[in-house]
């Protein structure tokens, strides 16, 4: 397999995002925040976000069925780009060096329409993409098979072709079933080792 594009996925492998950022300031401690976002604000919730759901609807819906939570819930969107605890660094190194040896870089991510331009005006490194698809834009969500469909006709790419790299296991089984090589992230040292060993590093 010669590879000819690298995919990466952007939350958790190139961008710090997580909302206990904001949470951990609103609850007094860990165990309150983690019952709220098990339970109120849950990653499903979420997910319909960045499967295209107004920001607006998802609050008001959420609110509507948990009424005593109105402010905390309501936190999820006007707190969101505090959410945002910056870039991982080692891995934005990674990303470089796959673009300086020459590889095109796109993204695909699960992420709201709405905020994704926060994040693109913040991080500067992903106006070097080669393109990028946004869940929120298209109404797809990983690990649709659609959603990488999609990328592949948008690009113009072949997945026998493409290494594609997310830190969510189901995202990678789904990426692997439709031909694409896949790395599992877990960490950016991880990363590196696996793409030596693929020489592309």
């Amino acid at each position: 397999m010669q590879i000819k594009a690298v995919i990466f996925d952007l939350g958790g492998v190139l961008i710090d995002w997580n909302p206990r950022y904001v949470y951990s300031k609103i609850f007094d401690n860990e165990a309150d925040t983690e019952w709220f976002l098990e339970n109120i604000c849950t990653s499903d919730w979420n997910l319909s976000i960045d499967a295209g759901k107004p920001f607006a609807q998802a609050v008001r819906e959420l609110v509507a069925l948990n009424p005593e939570w109105v402010k905390q819930i309501e936190a999820f969107h006007l707190r969101w780009e505090e959410m945002l605890g910056g870039d991982i660094p080692e891995s934005v190194e990674i990303l470089k060096k796959i673009q300086t040896a020459g590889y095109p870089v796109l993204g695909l991510t699960n992420w709201s329409a709405e905020t994704f331009p926060i994040a693109y005006d913040r991080f500067k490194f992903l106006q070097t993409f080669d393109g990028i698809v946004v869940s929120g834009a298209e109404k797809i969500i990983k690990p649709d098979p659609a959603i990488y469909k999609l990328l592949l006709g948008r690009y113009r790419l072949n997945a026998g072709n493409c290494l594609f790299i997310d830190d969510n296991y189901h995202n990678i089984a789904a990426a692997a079933e439709i031909g694409f090589d896949t790395i599992h992230f877990i960490s950016s040292g991880q990363l590196l080792d696996e793409l030596q060993q693929r020489d592309i590093l």
